[in-house]
């Protein structure tokens, strides 16, 4: 599976685990709603440091984003 998409399914269900709407993941990460749009249909690319901050408000290391989805 490619890594993007692998980033994008564990965005959404982490997401939607915590409850979270786009909106407010991004607010919580301290990035642009669309942006998350964007990584969660692999649309992006994000650097090292965005995957950095979309990890800290699920309060889990960086790598677990690029693991291959459970």
């Amino acid at each position: 599976m490619d890594i993007r998409r692998r980033l994008a399914l564990n965005l959404r269900r982490l997401r939607q685990q915590h409850g979270w709407s786009q909106e407010d993941y991004a607010d919580r990460a301290g990035i642009h709603r669309t942006y998350v749009s964007d990584l969660e249909r692999g649309a992006r690319n994000p650097t090292i440091s965005v995957v950095e901050k979309l990890a800290v408000p699920f309060g889990v290391e960086p790598g677990r984003l690029l693991d291959l989805p459970s």
